[in-house]
């Protein structure tokens, strides 16, 4: 996954949001900003694949082989209440909960990982046979991204296919699609090495909005080169939206600006 490869969809989204000629008489696709509304602290070593807000606590997992993990985590300190290290063998990616269980993907050991939410103990696995980036849960099915411009939709039960569909921002198919989060009946995606966040209809596939997030790592320390971008959390009670990126020293909350 090189910087080289994503760049046609930069040049994509520079396109489509700068250029209303090559919509080709549709209405443009709403372009959301954005504020900061409270700034919490995030372990900067975190490679942020995964990341979830429940029942008062963040649950995050992280990637890169012999540092991937699952943790639960205090919001306000970022202290580590619960954790447990993947296999040296395994790089970790998304995560989501279902019930009592926490389900997270590998990227390309084609293995899905199932704990019990509560002692972080293994219950099972399932077989992906695609790459894992990231996964949500829409109530019903959980919704897997790969890397390309599909969400699958996965029974949680077995972790068999049902249905995917094609990601298109007005007409164009948008690749990389990363960290999800299912919020208010739309799929919230990551594009991976971008500064934006899609906001996909599930059932179609069209993008409903696009946020903008341009700016926001420059408001935190980043630990790495690679220090891009990814994770979304939502507070389903308090409607409150956090976003993080791989080795940020920090996570935000934030509210939508526009569009």
């Amino acid at each position: 996954m090189s910087i080289t490869a994503i760049r046609p969809q930069l040049l994509i989204f520079l396109l489509i949001l700068a250029t209303p000629l090559l919509l080709q008489a549709q209405e443009p696709v709403p372009r959301y900003g954005y504020s900061i509304v409270k700034t919490y602290p995030h372990n900067i070593e975190s490679f942020t694949q995964g990341l979830v807000y429940h029942e008062g606590y963040l649950f995050e997992g992280t990637g890169k082989n012999g540092l991937s993990s699952l943790s639960k985590i205090n919001l306000e300190d970022a202290r580590v209440l619960m954790s447990k290290s993947l296999s040296r063998r395994y790089f970790g990616e998304g995560i989501e909960i279902v019930g009592d269980k926490i389900y997270q993907l590998t990227w390309q050991s084609h293995l899905v990982f199932v704990y019990d939410k509560a002692t972080f103990e293994s219950v099972g696995s399932h077989y992906n046979a695609t790459q894992g980036w990231g996964l949500a849960y829409d109530g019903s099915n959980l919704i897997l991204s790969d890397g390309s411009a599909n969400l699958q939709f996965m029974d949680p039960e077995t972790f068999a296919p049902l249905h995917k569909v094609e990601v298109k921002l007005a007409g164009n198919s948008i690749n990389q699609l990363n960290e999800l989060e299912y919020i208010n009946g739309e799929v919230w995606a990551n594009v991976w090495q971008t500064d934006y966040i899609l906001r996909i209809n599930p059932d179609s596939g069209e993008v409903n909005a696009v946020i903008d997030l341009t700016g926001l790592s420059s408001q935190t320390q980043l630990g790495s080169s690679e220090a891009v971008l990814n994770g979304i959390a939502w507070d389903a009670e308090a409607e409150r939206l956090f976003v993080t990126g791989k080795h940020w020293a920090n996570l935000f909350e934030i509210e939508l600006v526009g569009p």
